[in-house]
């Protein structure tokens, strides 16, 4: 029987899908599709700018800074000028460095620190501080590696220190020093952060910086572009680009050698006198614009060194004391009721509350009249010119006229308006020689302009014009600016007349400033310092404001002077008849103007010894015991080191010696006014040589006074024969 063979059938795996689980990845794959669908037509997902992310990562914006004006004088001296300076970093990151032959990342961090440290004024372990960072690409070196000048950069890159950069900046730079800091200011640098960029700014804080701040500073621009992943710029690719709008350049009214006389007269001030602060403004007499104005103590605005913030000639208004009497007896004038031969009882007035107001010689001069009494600056003069004939509104009405209890509008910041607050009695009389209101030096030029225009009042001015840089353009230009007429035509030849007693008549209150040959005329002032706590005014000897206002020359006025010192030492008002003096001598000279001679002048002749090695001091006060007065110092210094006349030569008394002193380093001299050989003598002496344009007397010199001397420094001068230096 035949077997039969039975076939195994394979067994098949059914594997068995959960509905769930195909429903699962169905769904999944559903919001994959949707998720990519959002993706392509959203413009935010999870509140991110997806578009805006994707330029940050290829768009790179750099900010095109524009460059803050320039500020000059009316004569085109800079005054204020952006200068390049360098801000030091060290890359700390090895994996900047590619060849280790030519490392790109600081090595030696202790060889480092010990050669930067003494050039940023630094200690070692100061620098290492900032070397030792962890975990950061590169370092700074805060306060200290800011601001270097070209100079400093040379030395470090003399180093040849791996890993040390620099980064080009700008900051501000006052060529002249202390010159009108108070009127210039300063402009600092500040670091601003914006989208975790930092950039820095120039920007103003004092002064004309401070007030014209946008103008100078101008607009940034910008430029935005495609990068590559290193940062660099694709080729072909479209860039947008907003030029900066370059600051405008400002050109003030100050002429820069009126205003040396004026800084001059102040340092000798200061030299031989002791004060709080002095303080001088001078104005062009015809049309208001400010020549000179200078305060002592002053302040280098490069290194920002100031003890004070506040602008004395603008911010600070003080009781100014018996120069405003010339405004009270405009004030009677105008209004219909002044007779100058008027007489009345000098030395004390009692009033009607039986408080005594006296002149500063109480004891008086006897029954004179009110001519008489203002050239005395008699107090109870006033008094009785208001308790005649005058009241409170009458005399606050013509002050406010004449610009005092408000702002002049000069552009400088914070000035302030001063206060006119009288009320009672003995308020207003007061107030009618200067106490118990308050004005400021700019008030005080502001008013004398009406005395040199005819009883026109003008607006003071400080600045000549505002330029475009780019094109040349003059987007500002000052003018003169009349307010309103204050006073008639007799008035002012009467007020004229009056102020030239006071200073030229003999034993009037003005004469210490009487200049033979030179018709300065002028009104003085001193006002007691109020008690900081309101209780009445302090009386120690010092405790005084010294001021003079004044104008030259008489006829056909040339300029307006206002000068104000607080806390004279010991009460010695000299030290302002002497600024005033040396500085009407240097304007005179300056403008051609020849003084004149005085009759019976005896001329004396003197044979010169040699003066080098001496005091400075001593060889003036010799030669002032042989009549020579007309002495020039040239520079600072202590001692004597060379001479102009030499030893052995003769002058006389009309005659000019120059005394060279060891001043370190030595500056050029103002030179306005010598004659071309007192001139080429000096500079010669100094080691500057010299080149002549025109014959005759200085009248312009191609590098500023006070500019240091270097070797091998050359300057043109340019010659008048027209001009009078005697």
């Amino acid at each position: 029987m035949a077997k039969t063979k039975k076939v195994k059938k394979k067994k098949r795996n059914n594997v068995k899908y959960s509905p769930m689980i195909i429903i699962i990845a169905l769904f999944c794959f559903l919001l994959m599709i949707l998720r990519l669908t959002q993706l392509g037509l959203s413009n935010k997902i999870d509140g991110v700018d997806l578009k805006e992310l994707a330029s940050k990562r290829t768009t790179k914006t750099e900010t095109l800074t524009a460059k803050r004006g320039t500020i000059y004088s009316a004569d085109k001296e800079v005054l204020a000028q952006n200068v390049t300076s360098y801000k030091l970093i060290a890359y700390l990151s090895s994996k900047r460095t590619e060849n280790k032959k030519k490392p790109q990342h600081v090595v030696d961090k202790e060889k480092t620190a010990e050669a930067l440290a003494p050039i940023l004024s630094m200690t070692k372990e100061e620098v290492l501080k900032y070397l030792n960072k962890e975990n950061v690409y590169q370092t700074e070196f805060g306060s200290h590696g800011k601001g270097l000048s070209e100079l400093t950069k040379k030395k470090i890159e003399a180093l040849n220190l791996p890993g040390i950069d620099f980064v080009e900046s700008y900051q501000r730079y006052y060529p002249k020093g202390n010159f009108m800091s108070y009127t210039l200011g300063y402009a600092k640098n500040q670091t601003e952060v914006k989208n975790g960029v930092e950039k820095d700014n120039i920007v103003g804080e004092m002064g004309l910086e401070l007030y014209y701040d946008k103008i100078l500073k101008g607009k940034d621009g910008y430029l935005t572009y495609q990068k590559d992943l290193k940062g660099y710029q694709i080729a072909d690719t479209k860039e947008v680009r907003q030029d900066a709008v370059e600051g405008k350049d400002i050109y003030l009214t100050i002429d820069s050698n009126i205003q040396f006389f004026v800084e001059q007269a102040l340092h000798t001030a200061t030299t031989e006198n002791s004060f709080d602060w002095f303080t001088v403004v001078v104005a062009e007499a015809s049309t208001g614009k400010i020549l000179a104005l200078a305060t002592n103590p002053a302040f280098d605005p490069n290194k920002r060194d100031m003890k004070s913030y506040v602008d004395p000639t603008v911010a600070s208004p003080y009781e100014p004391g018996s120069t405003m009497k010339t405004f009270t007896y405009m004030a009677a004038m105008e209004n219909g009721v002044y007779d100058g031969n008027e007489t009345y009882r000098s030395g004390v007035y009692v009033t009607e509350d039986g408080t005594e107001i006296g002149d500063w010689n109480r004891n008086g001069w006897g029954t004179i009249s009110f001519d008489r009494g203002y050239a005395l600056s008699s107090n109870v003069g006033i008094i009785n010119i208001i308790s005649r004939h005058m009241n409170s509104v009458m005399l606050r009405q013509y002050f406010r006229k004449l610009g005092f209890g408000q702002k002049t509008g000069i552009s400088l910041p914070n000035e302030a308006a001063g206060s006119l607050n009288f009320k009672y009695e003995t308020e207003v009389y007061n107030a009618g020689f200067g106490q118990g209101i308050t004005t400021t030096p700019m008030q005080n030029i502001q008013a004398l302009t009406s005395l040199t225009n005819d009883g026109m009042l003008l607006e003071p001015y400080i600045v000549e014009k505002i330029v475009d840089p780019t094109n040349g353009d003059v987007v500002f230009e000052g003018k003169r600016k009349e307010i309103e007429r204050v006073a008639s035509t007799a008035t002012v030849e009467k007020i004229k007349s009056l102020m030239d007693e006071t200073v030229n008549g003999i034993g009037n209150t003005g004469a210490g400033y009487k200049m033979p040959g030179y018709s300065l005329i002028g009104k003085t002032g001193t006002a007691q310092i109020a008690s900081d706590n309101g209780g009445g005014y302090l009386s120690g000897a010092s405790d005084i404001i010294s001021s003079f206002s004044g104008i030259y020359p008489k006829e056909d006025p040339k300029v307006i002077i206002y000068a104000s010192v607080k806390r004279p030492g010991g009460g010695n008002q000299a030290v302002i008849w002497h600024a005033i003096k040396s500085l009407v001598v240097n304007i005179s000279k300056y403008y051609g103007y020849e003084p004149e001679e005085e009759q019976g002048e005896i001329l004396i002749e003197y044979q010169l010894p040699s003066y080098t090695n001496q005091k400075t001091e001593e060889v003036k006060q010799k030669l002032s015991a042989n009549g020579i007065t007309n002495i020039v110092t040239i520079g600072n210094g202590t001692k004597v080191i060379k001479q102009f006349p030499a030893k052995n030569e003769k002058i006389t008394n009309k005659d000019r010696i120059f005394l060279i002193t060891n001043e370190n380093p030595a500056t050029i001299p103002n030179l306005t006014g010598l004659s071309s050989k007192e001139a080429e003598a000096v500079l010669k002496l100094l080691g500057v040589k010299t080149k002549k344009e025109g014959k005759g007397y200085v009248t312009g010199q191609s590098i500023g006074a006070g500019t240091p001397i270097t070797e091998g420094m050359e300057i043109t001068l340019t010659l008048n024969p027209k001009f009078n230096a005697e």
